[in-house]
């Protein structure tokens, strides 16, 4: 469906009331406390007062003065947030609810306008089976606004995933430790070594978003399904007990493994389905990190 430019930009204002409400209600604090800034710099001096940590005494202006001084600190808070969106042909399912797309766009609107409301700058990296579009990390609102209505419209050249080439081009891309968070399915497995050598560097969340039925089949007989990424149909049989339990196992097997290649890399990763209350689930995650 393509939106003209009326529809964009009506829904682009939807996009960011409804994410400037998450973030200043829900997420005050927690995404400030969940991602550290990149340490402590000299604000100023001030007379000792008793309390104050005695190791940071200032002896070269207390000796000037006569009397004790102290030094004062405050956290190096810019951070640069990457967003790596995955824009394939299977962002587009959906049965309930939302698309995987919808959801993604959603999600990638609020961390936008959480980091900006942070003062942190935020880029994105829309990929497929290749990187379809680079947005530099940059601040301020316009710059976020041009994101969400990116991540609304983004209409991909190729339909296959290919994670591991995103990552690579975020990996030398991106010369400074950044916070990544990774939309996608993750139904790709080319990203096993990338997502080891990104995790050593950079502070990486994959937030794999699904369908219910990436999970269930329906009992509905006989029915054609076609791969959207690859184009190929195949009939299965879904009054089968045995094929809904084989395509359940699989899913479990799959998430399993994205689940340790994660861990393995010093990486988070969150799973949100397409009917969730996605809010909940990054809140739960925020507060636990912090």
């Amino acid at each position: 469906m393509v939106l003209t430019t009326a529809e964009i930009l009506k829904k682009v204002k939807e996009l960011e009331i409804k994410s400037k409400k998450i973030t200043q209600h829900l997420f005050t604090g927690e995404y400030h406390s969940a991602f550290k800034g990149r340490g402590m710099s000299f604000r100023e001096v001030r007379e000792y007062y008793p309390g104050d940590d005695i190791r940071f005494i200032d002896w070269n202006v207390s000796a000037r003065f006569s009397t004790p001084f102290t030094k004062l600190f405050e956290e190096e808070r810019e951070l640069t947030v990457m967003l790596l969106v995955d824009v394939s042909a299977s962002s587009l399912f959906g049965t309930v609810h939302a698309r995987k797309k919808d959801l993604v766009t959603e999600i990638g609107a609020v961390l936008t306008f959480s980091a900006i409301s942070n003062n942190d700058k935020v880029g994105v990296i829309f990929f497929s089976d290749k990187v379809e579009k680079y947005i530099p990390p940059k601040k301020g609102k316009q710059h976020a606004l041009y994101i969400v209505r990116e991540l609304l419209t983004a209409e991909p050249k190729r339909k296959g995933t290919n994670l591991g080439d995103a990552l690579r081009f975020f990996s030398n891309s991106t010369r400074q430790k950044s916070i990544s968070f990774i939309l996608s399915d993750f139904l790709d497995d080319s990203f096993t070594e990338s997502i080891k050598v990104a995790g050593k560097k950079h502070d990486i969340i994959g937030i794999k978003v699904y369908d219910k039925m990436d999970v269930q089949l329906p009992d509905a007989g006989l029915l054609q399904v076609m791969d959207a990424e690859t184009g190929s149909n195949t009939w299965i049989d879904s009054s089968d007990y045995w094929v809904r339990q084989q395509y359940e196992k699989r899913f479990f097997e799959h998430t399993e493994w994205c689940k340790n290649l994660f861990l393995k890399s010093g990486s988070d990763l969150l799973h949100v389905r397409t009917d969730d209350d996605y809010v909940k689930i990054l809140q739960k995650f925020f507060i636990a990190r912090s």
